[in-house]
């Protein structure tokens, strides 16, 4: 009996509820047909767009659907613009009505939510995802539950069937999450890991106008992946500039030091050029001075031999007057006056070309040691000139600096080295000129002395005299011979030492030449680089406010994602995730009678 009861109980209560609740479907019904007949134009004061993609687990595009948000400020019919497949009121159960690219809305005053579900808009990025295990590409889904050493990569463009203003304008934020407990050695060259609780976040950034290459590498056990996480947001925060001044005051003085270097060289320069003018002047004068000697030295051995033969025939001569006074001939002897005449020319000729050639060395010499002098005596330390190659300043034109500036350094110091003999070489001219002329006067005394005693002999007093000058002449030119020997062996000597110092001034020359030319082109190379540092404080300042200009986004102003016929948008966001990689889980108990509940049990729900 008590069964039959509560069959007739459950009727009984529909039947006493259905009434009322059709009469309130009736009356809401009613209220909403009034409400269209009294349509009255709403407002509002902003509008806010959250457009939400999901992608493929490869970067593909499943789906979209925007979330507005409509700040109503006088209520009414609102009519907002996008071109959607569905819609979905999020505020209250009000119906909304869509025709063409218009929706419909009757809002009150105060946050007015709906979804637009689209798949005629394109997101303003191509993305692109790959995934490896153990270097081999692999479709994610298909090796659910693998270990292996992972790598996925992500790949993001402009998509130029999107609307390229977002891509400019925005700033993406790609994260994804691994749990530590399947994921080890973890590594984002490009990226930020951050502990979050046991999992690691990985989160890559690419900036406006930006495209993004990154990779994610880890050793996976029992693989599965939660999926990628894309937030788009406005890069419309102000930058501001950096302070410059202490920067800038660092450039001027690498720009002075610059200028001083470029003073420096071209002072170098001055010197090396007059250096190389004296040592070229050194050389002529060398040549001149070595040709000399060589002749000289080819002279040598002719002028021992004529001074032999005079010494020979003042010996036969001497004895024979000793030997037999009337028989002697004097015809020969008076021809000796004569060699000796032409010997002591031959002397004067050598000491006047000594003479000039020392005369010309002395000033070759004097103009050497000036432009040596003129080499500046700069003492650059090694961490000066690693200062000058850390400044940012040409290796190559550096390169050059510090070559000139070490050969420049090497030159004054040979000269130093060899100043003092370049000096004996001077004296010793001197002194051989002198000594040759003062054998040729003492020659010529002798010529002079000889002729007269020929001339004014007679009778026998005469010839005793002239038996006794001989004798006298005879013993002097002995010495005489002797030293004329060690005088032209010294000449020999001399003439084959200076060929090589002769070689060496020539090397000398060739260093030289090649200095100038060397700081010739340093000179170019530090002017334009003086030329292109001298702004270089206005062009740092330039740069940066180029960069700041290029990042900030501060003047965006932001347009609808959906339709530009919307106005008084506010912010466009995006949410983007790619779906996840899960092993398939088996239906639990309580789904399964969830399955099987009929109509009563869904309408006690209802009730309940």
């Amino acid at each position: 009996m008590m069964r039959k009861k509560r069959i007739l109980i459950v009727p009984l209560a529909m039947m006493l509820i259905l009434p009322s609740f059709l009469a309130d479907a009736s009356q809401k019904s009613v209220s909403t047909e009034e409400k269209v007949n009294e349509q009255t134009d709403g407002k509002i004061s902003s509008k806010d767009e959250v457009v939400y993609a999901t992608l493929q687990a490869n970067g593909q595009l499943n789906e979209i659907y925007v979330v507005n948000t409509l700040d109503v400020t006088q209520a009414g019919t609102i009519i907002d613009y996008g071109s959607y497949n569905s819609l979905k009121n999020l505020t209250d159960l009000s119906d909304l009505t869509q025709t063409d690219d218009k929706v419909y809305i009757e809002a009150s005053k105060g946050k007015f939510y709906y979804q637009g579900n689209t798949n005629e808009l394109e997101l303003p990025w191509d993305l692109e995802i790959v995934y490896f295990l153990d270097g081999k590409e692999m479709n994610p889904a298909e090796n659910v539950g693998e270990n292996g050493h992972l790598e996925i990569t992500i790949n993001t463009s402009r998509n130029e069937q999107g609307e390229t203003i977002f891509f400019d304008n925005y700033l993406l934020q790609i994260s994804l999450t691994l749990d530590s407990e399947f994921y080890q050695n973890i590594e984002a060259s490009d990226g930020v890991i951050a502990n979050a609780g046991t999992d690691k976040q990985i989160t890559f950034t690419v900036l406006p106008e930006q495209e993004g290459n990154f990779a994610v590498t880890a050793d996976v056990r029992d693989f599965e992946f939660e999926g990628i996480e894309i937030a788009a947001l406005p890069s419309s925060m102000s930058i501001d500039a950096p302070d410059a001044e202490k920067m800038t005051e660092d450039m001027k003085s690498l720009t002075d030091a610059i200028k001083e270097i470029n003073d420096g060289v071209a002072d170098l320069k001055s010197g090396v050029s007059e250096l190389n003018d004296g040592v070229i002047s050194l050389r002529n004068g060398s040549e001149q001075y070595k040709n000399g000697m060589s002749e000289m030295t080819g002279a040598s051995s002719e002028l021992i031999k004529a001074s032999s033969s005079i010494n020979d025939a003042l010996s036969t001569i001497t004895k024979n007057i000793s030997k037999n006074d009337n028989e002697l001939d004097l015809s020969e002897l008076s021809e000796l006056p004569k060699g000796l005449s032409q010997i002591a020319d031959g002397l004067t000729e050598t000491a006047n070309g000594l003479s000039l050639l020392q005369e010309n060395y002395s000033i070759v010499l004097t103009t050497l040691d000036e432009a040596m002098r003129n080499i500046p005596e700069y003492n650059v330390s090694e961490n000066e000139i690693n200062d000058l190659y850390s400044s940012g300043a040409d290796p190559a034109v550096l390169d050059q600096l510090v070559e000139t500036y070490s050969a420049a350094r090497v030159a004054k110091g040979t000269y130093s080295a060899v100043k003092e003999g370049l000096q004996v070489v001077d004296t010793t001219l001197g002194e051989v000129s002198g000594a040759s002329m003062e054998m040729a006067t003492t020659l010529t005394s002798i010529a002079q002395g000889l002729s007269s005693s020929l001339e004014g002999m007679d009778g026998l007093d005469g010839l005793t005299q002239l038996q006794e000058g001989l004798a006298a002449l005879a013993a002097n030119y002995e010495q005489f011979h002797g030293g004329l020997i060690k005088y032209t062996n010294g000449v020999d000597t001399l003439s084959s030492s200076y060929h090589e110092l002769h070689s060496g001034i020539v090397q000398l020359n060739g260093g030289t030449t090649e200095l100038e030319d060397g700081v010739g082109q340093l000179l170019d190379g530090t002017g334009e680089l003086y030329k292109s540092t001298n702004d270089l404080p206005e062009q740092i300042q330039e740069e940066i406010d180029k960069m700041i200009s290029e990042y900030d986004k501060s003047d965006f102003e932001a347009i609808s994602f959906v339709s530009g016929e919307n106005e008084k948008v506010n912010s466009v966001q995006f949410v983007i995730k790619t779906e996840s990689v899960k092993k398939e889980e088996q239906e639990t108990m309580e789904e399964v009678i969830e399955e099987e509940k009929g109509f009563w049990g869904r309408l006690k729900d209802l009730f309940s």
